[in-house]
């Protein structure tokens, strides 16, 4: 090799490694993306081998292991759960119920906070109410709800909507008063009226953190859909799982917590998707890691 050929080879840059590579949408190469799903997977498997090791042998250290279901029965009781009609009508109920109520959060949460960011006058009206208010546990309304609304069921979906719809709205009110001015002084120097400037740069610029706002928010909202129907509920995955810890079926307990832990694994998801199509016009990072 010759002295400009060794010259030119080591000024070229060094670049990751062919496997590490992102694809044109940003993401992490084939061998990456599966690498990192034989991870989770794995961890997974290794949590109920675990589970099912300390339960089987009765340990019994600082944690009673003993005093709980073993993994095989509780795959047991979920088959015997499957089977049945009245899971698939407590399924349905919870989801009836999270559905309304999140989506009414939603239409709501993005209404009023970009009122907040836009308006001062509404800023200085609500402001100080959505502030004294939002501290309040969702599920400390049960009282009250059951006061205010003539049937459980319309309480339930009230204290959702309430869950849901504090997250909502601060993620959107921070979201407008984020937006650069310079969008909004160029449509309007070209001409643009005040529907213009909402419909072209408040909506578009603030779907980062709407989205953002709108994941945590179906979190917190099958926390206290649950927690409500344990408490006040005649239908649905909190009532029979609370149901099951009364009559002393601790399988059915757990059956209760991993189908509420897929239901919301599965919700998130479904959220978190859909902001990725929605914002898929924005620049991506070279690398997801």
């Amino acid at each position: 090799m010759t002295a400009p050929d060794a010259r030119a080879a080591a000024a070229e840059p060094v670049g990751p490694a062919p496997d590490a590579a992102p694809d044109p949408g940003g993401r992490p190469a084939a061998p990456a993306r599966w690498r990192s799903r034989a991870i989770r997977i794995s961890s997974v498997l290794a949590a109920v081998l675990a589970w099912q090791l300390l339960t089987a042998n009765d340990v019994r250290l600082w944690l009673r292991f003993d005093t709980l279901p073993t993994v095989t029965e509780i795959v047991s009781a979920y088959g015997g759960q499957l089977r049945t009609d009245l899971f698939y009508l407590d399924l349905g109920q919870s989801l009836i119920r999270i559905v309304s109520g999140f989506g009414l959060a939603t239409v709501t949460g993005v209404t009023v906070g970009i009122a907040l960011g836009r308006s001062r006058l509404f800023a200085d009206t609500v402001g100080p109410l959505a502030e004294l208010a939002r501290p309040i546990p969702a599920i400390a309304i049960v009282p009250v709800a059951i006061l205010l609304f003539p049937s459980d069921e319309a309480g339930i979906v009230f204290i959702t909507f309430v869950a849901a719809f504090f997250p909502i709205m601060v993620s959107t009110r921070h979201a407008v008063r984020a937006l650069p001015t310079i969008w909004e002084d160029s449509v309007r120097t070209l001409g643009g009226s005040r529907w213009d400037v909402l419909g072209r740069v408040v909506l578009p610029g603030i779907l980062p953190g709407l989205f953002g706002g709108l994941s945590v928010g179906i979190g917190v909202a099958w926390i206290c859909v649950i927690s409500a129907e344990m408490i006040s509920g005649r239908l649905g995955v909190g009532y029979r799982t609370w149901q099951a810890y009364t009559i002393v079926d601790y399988p059915g307990v757990f059956v209760g917590m991993i189908t509420i832990g897929i239901l919301g694994f599965s919700t998130s998801a479904a959220v978190e998707l859909l902001g990725r199509r929605v914002t898929r016009w924005l620049p991506r990072g070279e690398n997801t890691r």
